[in-house]
Protein backbone atom coordinates (compact mmCIF):
# COMPACT_ATOMS: atom_id res chain seq x y z
CA UNK A 1 0.00 0.00 0.00
CA UNK A 2 1.19 3.67 -1.10
CA UNK A 3 2.19 5.67 2.11
CA UNK A 4 -0.50 7.28 3.90
CA UNK A 5 0.52 10.58 4.98
CA UNK A 6 -0.90 13.39 7.67
CA UNK A 7 1.56 16.69 6.92
CA UNK A 8 0.74 19.45 9.07
CA UNK A 9 2.29 22.74 7.33
CA UNK A 10 2.71 25.19 10.50
CA UNK A 11 3.24 28.14 8.27
CA UNK A 12 4.42 30.96 10.09
CA UNK A 13 2.73 30.75 13.21
CA UNK A 14 3.20 29.69 16.85
CA UNK A 15 6.64 30.50 19.04
CA UNK A 16 9.33 28.42 20.11
CA UNK A 17 7.70 27.30 23.32
CA UNK A 18 3.96 26.90 21.42
CA UNK A 19 5.44 24.58 18.76
CA UNK A 20 7.48 22.69 21.73
CA UNK A 21 3.73 22.19 23.40
CA UNK A 22 1.74 21.60 20.35
CA UNK A 23 3.85 18.57 19.38
CA UNK A 24 4.12 17.28 22.68
CA UNK A 25 -0.18 17.25 23.00
CA UNK A 26 -0.17 15.89 19.56
CA UNK A 27 2.41 12.92 20.97
CA UNK A 28 0.15 12.58 24.13
CA UNK A 29 -2.02 10.77 22.01
CA UNK A 30 0.13 7.97 21.77
CA UNK A 31 -0.85 7.56 17.87
CA UNK A 32 -0.68 3.58 16.71
CA UNK A 33 0.53 4.31 13.20
CA UNK A 34 0.67 1.64 10.67
CA UNK A 35 3.83 0.80 8.80
CA UNK A 36 2.37 2.36 5.68
CA UNK A 37 1.29 5.63 7.87
CA UNK A 38 3.32 8.94 8.34
CA UNK A 39 3.00 12.00 9.75
CA UNK A 40 5.41 14.73 9.22
CA UNK A 41 5.81 18.33 10.73
CA UNK A 42 6.71 21.59 8.82
CA UNK A 43 7.83 24.08 10.71
CA UNK A 44 9.23 27.09 10.59
CA UNK A 45 12.89 27.06 9.81
CA UNK A 46 14.14 28.38 13.86
CA UNK A 47 12.44 25.26 14.67
CA UNK A 48 13.47 22.48 13.12
CA UNK A 49 16.32 20.94 14.94
CA UNK A 50 14.04 20.79 18.23
CA UNK A 51 11.14 19.57 16.43
CA UNK A 52 13.36 16.86 15.11
CA UNK A 53 14.44 15.43 18.46
CA UNK A 54 11.21 15.48 20.04
CA UNK A 55 9.60 13.09 17.18
CA UNK A 56 13.06 11.08 17.14
CA UNK A 57 12.28 8.04 18.80
CA UNK A 58 8.78 8.07 17.67
CA UNK A 59 7.60 5.75 14.98
CA UNK A 60 6.96 7.39 11.73
CA UNK A 61 6.51 10.49 12.33
CA UNK A 62 8.99 12.94 11.07
CA UNK A 63 9.83 16.73 10.44
CA UNK A 64 10.03 18.60 7.27
CA UNK A 65 11.25 22.02 6.41
CA UNK A 66 8.84 24.13 4.63
CA UNK A 67 11.23 25.77 1.81
CA UNK A 68 14.66 25.90 0.24
CA UNK A 69 16.22 27.45 -2.05
CA UNK A 70 16.59 26.80 -5.35
CA UNK A 71 20.97 27.58 -5.49
CA UNK A 72 23.19 24.63 -3.88
CA UNK A 73 25.25 27.87 -1.90
CA UNK A 74 26.48 31.10 -2.01
CA UNK A 75 25.76 35.11 -1.70
CA UNK A 76 22.03 34.75 -1.01
CA UNK A 77 21.67 36.25 2.49
CA UNK A 78 18.74 34.66 4.41
CA UNK A 79 17.90 31.58 2.14
CA UNK A 80 18.42 28.38 3.32
CA UNK A 81 20.16 25.78 1.25
CA UNK A 82 19.34 21.78 0.59
CA UNK A 83 22.40 20.93 1.64
CA UNK A 84 22.12 22.99 5.35
CA UNK A 85 18.70 21.01 5.62
CA UNK A 86 20.79 17.68 5.11
CA UNK A 87 23.64 18.52 7.80
CA UNK A 88 21.09 18.96 10.43
CA UNK A 89 19.12 15.38 9.46
CA UNK A 90 16.29 16.54 7.93
CA UNK A 91 14.72 14.25 5.49
CA UNK A 92 11.32 16.03 3.70
CA UNK A 93 10.84 19.93 2.99
CA UNK A 94 7.60 21.12 1.43
CA UNK A 95 8.75 22.73 -1.88
CA UNK A 96 6.43 25.10 -4.59
CA UNK A 97 3.45 25.53 -1.76
CA UNK A 98 0.92 27.91 -3.60
CA UNK A 99 1.74 31.02 -1.30
CA UNK A 100 5.73 30.55 -2.55
CA UNK A 101 4.49 30.19 -5.88
CA UNK A 102 2.15 33.77 -5.70
CA UNK A 103 4.10 35.85 -2.79
CA UNK A 104 7.94 35.05 -3.77
CA UNK A 105 6.86 34.48 -7.63
CA UNK A 106 8.50 30.88 -7.64
CA UNK A 107 8.56 29.55 -11.05
CA UNK A 108 8.41 25.62 -12.02
CA UNK A 109 11.92 25.71 -12.80
CA UNK A 110 13.01 26.99 -9.94
CA UNK A 111 11.24 24.08 -8.28
CA UNK A 112 12.72 22.02 -10.93
CA UNK A 113 16.04 22.86 -9.42
CA UNK A 114 14.67 23.14 -5.77
CA UNK A 115 14.24 18.98 -6.44
CA UNK A 116 17.16 18.56 -7.96
CA UNK A 117 19.23 19.72 -5.07
CA UNK A 118 17.06 18.23 -2.32
CA UNK A 119 16.87 14.50 -4.15
CA UNK A 120 20.85 15.78 -4.55
CA UNK A 121 20.86 15.75 -0.25
CA UNK A 122 18.66 12.73 -0.16
CA UNK A 123 15.83 14.84 1.25
CA UNK A 124 11.95 13.73 0.59
CA UNK A 125 10.42 16.82 -1.93
CA UNK A 126 6.49 17.21 -1.16
CA UNK A 127 5.93 18.98 -4.47
CA UNK A 128 3.17 21.03 -4.19
CA UNK A 129 0.57 22.02 -7.47
CA UNK A 130 -2.53 23.46 -7.71
CA UNK A 131 -5.02 25.79 -9.74
CA UNK A 132 -6.36 29.48 -8.79
CA UNK A 133 -10.15 30.02 -8.54
CA UNK A 134 -10.15 31.37 -12.06
CA UNK A 135 -8.78 28.10 -14.46
CA UNK A 136 -11.10 25.83 -12.08
CA UNK A 137 -14.21 28.00 -13.15
CA UNK A 138 -12.79 28.06 -17.02
CA UNK A 139 -12.61 23.94 -16.57
CA UNK A 140 -8.91 24.29 -17.53
CA UNK A 141 -7.69 22.90 -14.23
CA UNK A 142 -6.35 19.53 -15.42
CA UNK A 143 -4.05 20.93 -18.08
CA UNK A 144 -3.12 24.20 -15.45
CA UNK A 145 -1.70 21.55 -12.56
CA UNK A 146 -0.41 19.24 -15.47
CA UNK A 147 2.09 21.70 -16.97
CA UNK A 148 3.19 22.40 -13.42
CA UNK A 149 4.00 18.57 -13.44
CA UNK A 150 5.74 18.63 -16.81
CA UNK A 151 7.85 21.43 -16.22
CA UNK A 152 9.26 20.83 -12.57
CA UNK A 153 9.50 16.88 -12.73
CA UNK A 154 9.87 15.20 -16.13
CA UNK A 155 13.50 15.56 -16.16
CA UNK A 156 13.54 12.89 -13.62
CA UNK A 157 13.84 9.48 -13.77
CA UNK A 158 11.28 6.76 -13.08
CA UNK A 159 13.43 6.02 -9.85
CA UNK A 160 13.78 9.68 -8.41
CA UNK A 161 9.82 10.26 -8.70
CA UNK A 162 8.97 7.05 -6.88
CA UNK A 163 10.69 9.59 -4.28
CA UNK A 164 8.54 12.26 -4.51
CA UNK A 165 5.73 12.78 -2.63
CA UNK A 166 2.90 15.20 -4.33
CA UNK A 167 0.62 17.46 -2.91
CA UNK A 168 -2.46 18.43 -4.91
CA UNK A 169 -3.72 22.09 -3.30
CA UNK A 170 -6.57 23.81 -4.96
CA UNK A 171 -5.68 27.34 -4.10
CA UNK A 172 -8.99 28.73 -3.56
CA UNK A 173 -9.78 26.49 -1.19
CA UNK A 174 -6.54 27.01 0.96
CA UNK A 175 -7.64 28.86 4.08
CA UNK A 176 -10.82 30.33 2.68
CA UNK A 177 -13.26 27.41 4.60
CA UNK A 178 -14.18 26.07 1.08
CA UNK A 179 -12.83 22.45 0.28
CA UNK A 180 -13.03 20.33 -2.90
CA UNK A 181 -15.80 17.85 -2.11
CA UNK A 182 -14.27 14.20 -2.14
CA UNK A 183 -15.16 13.86 -5.65
CA UNK A 184 -13.03 16.89 -6.98
CA UNK A 185 -10.23 15.79 -4.90
CA UNK A 186 -10.13 11.86 -6.20
CA UNK A 187 -10.68 13.48 -10.06
CA UNK A 188 -7.70 15.99 -9.96
CA UNK A 189 -5.63 13.10 -8.12
CA UNK A 190 -6.48 10.20 -10.37
CA UNK A 191 -5.47 12.64 -13.42
CA UNK A 192 -2.60 13.46 -11.53
CA UNK A 193 -1.69 9.66 -11.38
CA UNK A 194 -2.61 9.16 -14.96
CA UNK A 195 0.03 12.36 -15.71
CA UNK A 196 2.76 10.46 -14.01
CA UNK A 197 1.55 6.73 -15.77
CA UNK A 198 2.10 8.54 -19.09
CA UNK A 199 5.24 9.79 -18.48
CA UNK A 200 6.59 6.80 -16.63
CA UNK A 201 4.22 3.85 -16.29
CA UNK A 202 1.51 2.19 -13.94
CA UNK A 203 4.18 0.95 -11.51
CA UNK A 204 5.67 3.93 -10.78
CA UNK A 205 2.64 6.42 -10.57
CA UNK A 206 1.08 3.89 -8.32
CA UNK A 207 3.83 3.96 -6.00
CA UNK A 208 3.71 8.01 -5.27
CA UNK A 209 1.36 9.10 -2.89
CA UNK A 210 0.15 12.16 -3.76
CA UNK A 211 -2.05 14.28 -0.93
CA UNK A 212 -4.86 16.79 -0.40
CA UNK A 213 -4.43 20.27 0.27
CA UNK A 214 -7.00 23.11 1.17
CA UNK A 215 -9.15 23.41 4.33
CA UNK A 216 -8.72 19.62 5.29
CA UNK A 217 -10.17 19.41 8.78
CA UNK A 218 -11.14 16.81 11.55
CA UNK A 219 -14.74 16.85 10.44
CA UNK A 220 -13.47 16.06 6.46
CA UNK A 221 -10.73 14.18 6.86
CA UNK A 222 -12.06 10.31 6.79
CA UNK A 223 -14.16 11.32 3.59
CA UNK A 224 -11.71 12.91 1.79
CA UNK A 225 -8.79 10.52 2.79
CA UNK A 226 -10.84 7.34 1.66
CA UNK A 227 -11.03 8.12 -1.62
CA UNK A 228 -9.03 5.46 -3.72
CA UNK A 229 -6.39 8.20 -4.87
CA UNK A 230 -5.88 10.10 -1.91
CA UNK A 231 -3.44 9.30 0.50
CA UNK A 232 -3.33 11.93 3.32
CA UNK A 233 -3.38 15.49 3.42
CA UNK A 234 -0.97 18.98 3.83
CA UNK A 235 -2.85 20.22 6.43
CA UNK A 236 -2.58 24.44 7.86
CA UNK A 237 -4.48 25.87 10.34
CA UNK A 238 -5.83 22.53 11.61
CA UNK A 239 -2.23 21.24 11.77
CA UNK A 240 -2.08 24.39 15.03
CA UNK A 241 -4.64 22.49 17.38
CA UNK A 242 -3.71 19.30 19.00
CA UNK A 243 -7.08 17.58 19.10
CA UNK A 244 -8.24 18.19 15.49
CA UNK A 245 -4.80 17.09 13.99
CA UNK A 246 -4.56 13.83 16.25
CA UNK A 247 -8.26 13.25 14.56
CA UNK A 248 -6.96 14.00 10.91
CA UNK A 249 -4.17 11.75 11.56
CA UNK A 250 -6.82 9.04 13.04
CA UNK A 251 -8.57 9.36 9.48
CA UNK A 252 -5.39 7.89 7.45
CA UNK A 253 -6.39 4.70 6.14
Amino acid sequence: MRKQIAAANWKMNLTYQQGEKLLDDILKAKHQLKDHQQVIFAVPFPYLIMANSVVANEKNFSVAAQNCYHKKSGAYTGEVAAEMLHSIGIRYCVIGHSERREYFSESNQDLADKLNLLLENGITPIFCCGEPLAIREAGTQNSYVEVQLKESLFHLGAEQVKGIIIAYEPIWAIGTGKTASSAQAQEMHAHLRKVLADQYGDAVANEVSILYGGSVKAANAAEIFGQPDVDGGLVGGASLLAEEFSTIIASLK
